[in-house]
């Protein structure tokens, strides 16, 4: 997904990788304070990542990964990073 994505894009860029595997204690921590961590994160089984482009601008991976429709995609503009996941197509 993610060379798919870079490509589409046309970046050159590194990907700054926010979070990747959580571990069940972490993910309940995170969930614990903030209501925007699920539950039953992707992130626990190794199916999540939450990223950025270096020479692109979030808002337009974002765009460019719906599109995609390859998984979950979440937009956190006030974080600036992306979520993407393996399971079905949908977003937030």
């Amino acid at each position: 997904m993610l060379c798919r994505l870079q490509r589409q894009v046309g970046s050159s860029g590194t990907f700054e990788v926010i979070s990747g595997y959580r571990s069940p204690a972490t993910n309940t921590k995170l969930h614990k304070a903030s209501s925007s961590v699920a539950k039953k994160s992707l992130h626990m089984k190794g199916r999540a990542i939450d990223i950025r482009l270096s020479d692109v601008l979030t808002k337009k991976l974002r765009t460019i990964a719906c599109a995609m429709q390859a998984g979950g995609v979440g937009y956190y503009a006030k974080s600036d990073f992306i979520h993407l996941d393996t399971g079905r197509f949908r977003t937030w």
